[in-house]
């Protein structure tokens, strides 16, 4: 079923309030590569990379 356009606004304003975009970019082989690592883990792209820099922050705070 389609967002209505009530959806869609508060979808946007939670965005736009709670979120901040980091733009990343890496090259097409490197991406493929962490695709695979990704759907290996049954991941999304997104949801892998995030764990990721999670780990890392946890590991570099001990």
């Amino acid at each position: 079923m389609p967002l209505s356009e009530n959806q869609k606004q508060a979808r946007y304003n939670y965005a736009k309030k709670s979120l901040k975009r980091i733009p990343l970019d890496v090259q097409k082989e490197e991406y493929e590569q962490i695709k695979a690592a990704a759907d290996a883990a049954e991941e999304s792209v997104n949801g892998y990379i995030k764990q990721a820099i999670r780990q890392r922050m946890q590991r570099d705070a001990e």
